[in-house]
């Protein structure tokens, strides 16, 4: 199963990659001191295009979910990294639709009041996502969308993640950006966190008003960093997906079992 598969259609505990969205949508749709307003409108349509491709991603990944691991009506799953607080319709994407709530434990960082609201039927905790509080095996799937690039400041917090994840799990399923895709979809940026030295860049995203983004905000993976973790977690069981937005890689599925 190692085989690559071709898919076409602080110390931080990691809440989303696609959460950071909140921040950037909510940001660009209020006009910054000094900001034109050419600049705004150019700024509001780059954000609402990134959201349409985000949102279409999440379904996609949810299908891909639903078909790939396949989960039965009896099985239990944990959702590490959710969102407790939301900006967007599609936050959260897996509580919303997935089919068997109940058989979800949702774990993040936060206050799950409003989240417990939301989805009364979903059990939830706060925790770190690198030491989490449930014995081997506990689930019969591990689920993380868009996390692993927040965790931490370094590859050994990445690395303690996946490894939790997989030890509370008998499969699971991880997904995460491609680094090397042209567009940085957190910062709505082009090459330029491929170009720019991370200080340089860091420095530019403070300009552009978000400093949110900067530091240890994200560490994005490419696919050699993703395997390089998965050889270090010793999970050689597992599937590599490229999903692609028109022929290029914009982010990475795997799947594992035990």
């Amino acid at each position: 199963m190692g085989e690559n598969v071709e898919h076409h259609p602080n110390v931080l505990l990691a809440t989303g990659v696609e959460s950071s969205e909140k921040i950037s949508t909510s940001d660009g749709n209020q006009q910054r001191s000094g900001q034109s307003a050419e600049d705004h409108t150019m700024f509001s349509v780059i954000d609402k295009m990134a959201y349409a491709i985000s949102a279409r991603s999440r379904k996609k990944k949810l299908d891909q979910f639903v078909h790939f691991v396949a989960p039965q009506p009896h099985e239990t799953l944990v959702d590490v990294g959710v969102n407790t607080e939301e900006y967007s319709a599609t936050d959260n994407y897996l509580e919303k639709f997935y089919s068997h709530p109940e058989n979800i434990t949702a774990v993040g960082f936060g206050n799950f009041s409003l989240f417990n609201k939301r989805y009364p039927k979903i059990k939830s905790l706060e925790g770190d996502g690198r030491a989490l509080p449930f014995g081997d095996n506990s689930f019969d799937i591990g689920y993380s969308n868009a996390v692993l690039e927040h965790v931490g400041s370094t590859p050994a917090d990445q690395l303690q993640f996946l490894t939790e994840l997989a030890r509370v799990s008998k499969r699971g399923y991880l997904t995460t950006p491609n680094r090397h895709f042209p567009f940085e979809i957190h910062t709505r940026t082009l090459l330029l966190h491929l170009l720019l030295p991370k200080k340089v860049f860091d420095a530019f995203l403070v300009c552009i008003g978000k400093k949110w983004a900067t530091g240890d905000y994200m560490h994005l993976l490419s696919e050699r960093d993703i395997r390089s973790l998965f050889a270090k977690a010793h999970i050689s069981n597992y599937t590599l997906i490229k999903n692609r937005f028109f022929y290029l890689p914009m982010t990475f599925t795997v799947i594992w079992q035990k």
